[in-house]
C-alpha cells in the first residue's frame, strides 16, 4: 500500500512538473491562424546605412499579437524589424520585435516569431489578413459563378457573410 501511494505521489509530481514546463513554454496570448502571406522584412540597425538587404518570406501563422515566418538567417532577440506586406498595388508597413528565433531542423530555416509593439500595428495585421481572405473569397466566387467578380463585390459579400465570425476570433 505504501509503495502504491509513493508511486502515485511520484506520478502526480511528474505531471505537475510537465504542466509547469508546458506553461513556461506556452506564452501565447492570442489565437494563431495558419495563413501564408507574402512579406519583405529588414532588421533595423542603429547605423543609418548598414547595407541590410530586404529579405522575403511568407507567414506561417498570424495573430493579433504577431507573426511567425521562416528566415534564412538568425535574428537577435529583441531586434526591431520592419515588415512590408504587399497586396495588389498597395504595401502595408509594420514594425515588430523579435521574440523568438529557433532553428527548425526540418526546414533548416529559422522560425522567427515577432510581436507587434503597438495596437495599431496589430490592427494593420488584422486588416491585411482580412483583405487576403476577401481576395481568396473573390477567387472562389469567380470560380463558382464562372465569371470574374470584383474585389468590391466580393468584399461586400464577405463582410455580410463572415465579418461577425471573424470579429469573434479576434476581439
Amino acid at each position: 500500500m505504501k509503495k502504491v501511494k509513493q508511486k502515485n505521489a511520484t506520478s502526480r509530481r511528474a505531471v505537475i512538473k510537465a504542466t509547469e514546463r508546458l506553461q513556461a513554454i506556452e506564452r501565447r496570448h492570442f489565437i494563431r491562424h495558419p495563413l501564408s502571406l507574402p512579406l519583405v522584412y529588414k532588421v533595423m540597425k542603429r547605423a543609418k546605412d548598414d547595407g541590410q538587404q530586404d529579405l522575403r518570406a511568407e507567414t506561417i501563422n498570424v495573430s493579433m499579437g504577431g507573426l511567425l515566418f521562416p528566415a534564412k538567417l538568425p535574428v537577435k532577440l529583441g531586434s526591431i524589424i520592419e515588415i512590408q506586406m504587399p497586396f495588389e498595388n498597395k504595401v502595408f508597413n509594420l514594425k515588430a520585435k523579435v521574440v523568438r528565433c529557433v532553428k527548425n531542423q526540418e526546414t533548416k530555416f529559422y522560425d522567427l516569431a515577432v510581436s507587434f509593439h503597438r495596437l495599431h500595428e496589430a490592427f494593420k495585421a488584422k486588416m491585411i489578413e482580412q483583405i487576403y481572405l476577401i481576395s481568396e473569397y473573390r477567387d472562389l466566387l469567380s470560380l463558382q459563378l464562372g465569371k470574374e467578380v470584383s474585389l468590391e463585390v466580393a468584399s461586400r459579400k464577405w463582410i455580410k457573410r463572415y465579418s461577425e465570425r471573424f470579429k469573434r476570433l479576434y476581439w
